[in-house]
Protein backbone atom coordinates (compact mmCIF):
# COMPACT_ATOMS: atom_id res chain seq x y z
CA UNK A 1 0.00 0.00 0.00
CA UNK A 2 1.55 3.33 -1.05
CA UNK A 3 2.22 6.02 1.52
CA UNK A 4 1.22 9.61 0.93
CA UNK A 5 3.83 12.19 1.76
CA UNK A 6 2.82 15.87 1.89
CA UNK A 7 4.63 19.20 2.19
CA UNK A 8 3.38 22.02 4.42
CA UNK A 9 5.42 25.01 3.20
CA UNK A 10 5.72 28.46 4.73
CA UNK A 11 7.98 31.05 6.25
CA UNK A 12 6.73 30.34 9.80
CA UNK A 13 8.14 33.64 11.10
CA UNK A 14 7.15 32.99 13.82
CA UNK A 15 5.35 29.65 14.09
CA UNK A 16 1.82 30.11 15.47
CA UNK A 17 -0.78 27.88 17.06
CA UNK A 18 -2.63 28.11 13.75
CA UNK A 19 0.36 26.51 12.03
CA UNK A 20 0.50 23.79 14.66
CA UNK A 21 -3.24 23.17 14.32
CA UNK A 22 -2.70 22.41 10.62
CA UNK A 23 0.34 20.25 11.37
CA UNK A 24 -1.66 18.28 13.93
CA UNK A 25 -4.60 17.68 11.63
CA UNK A 26 -2.43 17.16 8.55
CA UNK A 27 -0.45 14.50 10.39
CA UNK A 28 -3.65 12.46 10.74
CA UNK A 29 -4.44 12.67 7.03
CA UNK A 30 -1.02 12.03 5.49
CA UNK A 31 1.37 9.19 6.20
CA UNK A 32 4.23 11.69 6.45
CA UNK A 33 4.13 15.48 6.64
CA UNK A 34 7.18 17.62 5.90
CA UNK A 35 6.97 21.10 7.39
CA UNK A 36 9.06 23.03 4.86
CA UNK A 37 10.57 26.33 6.00
CA UNK A 38 11.25 28.69 3.12
CA UNK A 39 14.81 30.02 3.39
CA UNK A 40 14.58 32.97 1.01
CA UNK A 41 11.28 34.77 1.15
CA UNK A 42 10.03 37.86 -0.61
CA UNK A 43 8.25 38.86 2.61
CA UNK A 44 11.10 41.09 3.79
CA UNK A 45 13.64 40.64 6.55
CA UNK A 46 12.61 37.81 8.88
CA UNK A 47 12.35 38.27 12.62
CA UNK A 48 13.86 34.82 13.22
CA UNK A 49 16.66 33.19 11.24
CA UNK A 50 15.88 30.07 9.26
CA UNK A 51 17.76 27.98 11.84
CA UNK A 52 15.73 29.51 14.70
CA UNK A 53 12.43 28.80 12.92
CA UNK A 54 13.48 25.22 12.19
CA UNK A 55 14.50 24.71 15.84
CA UNK A 56 11.17 26.07 17.11
CA UNK A 57 9.18 23.93 14.69
CA UNK A 58 11.14 20.80 15.48
CA UNK A 59 10.58 21.34 19.18
CA UNK A 60 6.88 22.11 18.66
CA UNK A 61 6.29 19.06 16.44
CA UNK A 62 8.54 16.48 18.12
CA UNK A 63 5.52 14.57 19.51
CA UNK A 64 4.30 13.77 15.99
CA UNK A 65 5.98 10.59 14.82
CA UNK A 66 5.24 11.27 11.16
CA UNK A 67 6.27 14.95 10.93
CA UNK A 68 9.69 16.26 9.97
CA UNK A 69 10.95 19.82 9.49
CA UNK A 70 13.18 20.74 6.55
CA UNK A 71 14.25 23.90 4.72
CA UNK A 72 13.96 24.73 1.06
CA UNK A 73 14.34 27.51 -1.44
CA UNK A 74 13.47 27.69 -5.09
CA UNK A 75 10.38 26.10 -6.56
CA UNK A 76 8.10 24.18 -4.22
CA UNK A 77 7.43 21.59 -6.92
CA UNK A 78 11.16 20.81 -7.11
CA UNK A 79 11.35 20.38 -3.34
CA UNK A 80 8.22 18.19 -3.41
CA UNK A 81 9.84 15.95 -6.04
CA UNK A 82 13.03 15.69 -3.96
CA UNK A 83 10.93 14.68 -0.94
CA UNK A 84 8.76 12.23 -2.89
CA UNK A 85 5.66 14.23 -1.91
CA UNK A 86 2.33 13.81 -3.68
CA UNK A 87 0.52 16.70 -1.97
CA UNK A 88 0.93 20.21 -0.65
CA UNK A 89 -0.98 21.22 2.48
CA UNK A 90 -2.08 24.84 2.62
CA UNK A 91 -4.14 26.72 5.18
CA UNK A 92 -6.95 29.02 4.15
CA UNK A 93 -8.22 31.57 6.66
CA UNK A 94 -10.29 33.86 4.44
CA UNK A 95 -11.41 34.43 0.87
CA UNK A 96 -8.34 36.59 0.25
CA UNK A 97 -6.14 33.61 1.19
CA UNK A 98 -8.06 31.42 -1.23
CA UNK A 99 -7.47 33.72 -4.20
CA UNK A 100 -3.71 33.73 -3.64
CA UNK A 101 -3.52 30.03 -2.77
CA UNK A 102 -5.65 29.10 -5.81
CA UNK A 103 -3.18 30.88 -8.10
CA UNK A 104 -0.24 29.10 -6.44
CA UNK A 105 -1.99 25.72 -6.66
CA UNK A 106 -2.72 26.21 -10.36
CA UNK A 107 0.88 27.22 -11.07
CA UNK A 108 2.18 24.22 -9.13
CA UNK A 109 -0.20 22.00 -11.11
CA UNK A 110 1.08 23.52 -14.35
CA UNK A 111 4.67 22.77 -13.27
CA UNK A 112 3.89 19.27 -11.95
CA UNK A 113 0.59 17.64 -12.85
CA UNK A 114 1.10 14.91 -10.23
CA UNK A 115 1.31 17.30 -7.25
CA UNK A 116 -2.05 17.91 -5.57
CA UNK A 117 -2.89 20.80 -3.24
CA UNK A 118 -5.05 20.16 -0.19
CA UNK A 119 -6.63 23.20 1.46
CA UNK A 120 -7.53 23.10 5.16
CA UNK A 121 -9.29 25.64 7.31
CA UNK A 122 -7.64 26.29 10.67
CA UNK A 123 -9.59 25.83 13.88
CA UNK A 124 -12.05 28.69 14.30
CA UNK A 125 -10.05 30.28 17.11
CA UNK A 126 -7.08 30.73 14.75
CA UNK A 127 -8.84 31.94 11.60
CA UNK A 128 -7.52 35.48 12.03
CA UNK A 129 -4.00 34.56 13.16
CA UNK A 130 -1.04 35.22 10.89
CA UNK A 131 2.67 35.49 11.62
CA UNK A 132 2.63 39.07 10.37
CA UNK A 133 -0.19 39.98 12.76
CA UNK A 134 1.54 38.20 15.66
CA UNK A 135 4.74 40.18 15.07
CA UNK A 136 2.86 43.46 14.89
CA UNK A 137 0.86 42.90 18.06
CA UNK A 138 3.92 41.66 19.94
CA UNK A 139 6.01 44.66 18.88
CA UNK A 140 3.31 46.88 20.39
CA UNK A 141 3.39 44.90 23.68
CA UNK A 142 0.12 43.09 23.02
CA UNK A 143 -0.70 39.72 24.54
CA UNK A 144 -0.12 36.90 22.06
CA UNK A 145 0.30 34.13 24.62
CA UNK A 146 -2.76 32.19 23.43
CA UNK A 147 -1.76 32.46 19.78
CA UNK A 148 1.76 31.03 19.79
CA UNK A 149 3.36 28.02 21.46
CA UNK A 150 5.09 28.84 24.77
CA UNK A 151 8.52 28.20 23.23
CA UNK A 152 7.84 30.83 20.54
CA UNK A 153 6.73 33.34 23.16
CA UNK A 154 9.92 32.64 25.10
CA UNK A 155 12.07 33.16 22.00
CA UNK A 156 10.25 36.41 21.20
CA UNK A 157 10.89 37.63 24.73
CA UNK A 158 14.57 36.69 24.43
CA UNK A 159 14.83 38.63 21.16
CA UNK A 160 13.29 41.73 22.70
CA UNK A 161 14.56 41.25 26.23
CA UNK A 162 11.15 42.17 27.66
CA UNK A 163 7.82 40.60 28.60
CA UNK A 164 4.43 40.68 26.92
CA UNK A 165 1.45 42.40 28.46
CA UNK A 166 -0.52 40.30 30.95
CA UNK A 167 -3.44 38.25 29.71
CA UNK A 168 -6.25 40.53 28.68
CA UNK A 169 -3.87 43.49 28.41
CA UNK A 170 -4.68 46.21 25.97
CA UNK A 171 -2.82 46.51 22.71
CA UNK A 172 -1.59 50.10 22.39
CA UNK A 173 -1.88 51.72 18.96
CA UNK A 174 -2.86 50.01 15.74
CA UNK A 175 -1.22 47.09 14.01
Amino acid sequence: MPTVRAIYPGTFDPPTNGHLDLVSRGSTIFDHLVVAVLRNSSKGAPLFTTAERVDMLREATHAFGNVTVETFDGLLVDFARQQGAKAVLRGIRAISDYEYEFQMAMMNRKLDKTLETVFMMPAEKYTYVSSRLIKGVYQLNGDISELVPPLVLERLQQKRGAHVAPLGGEVPGEV
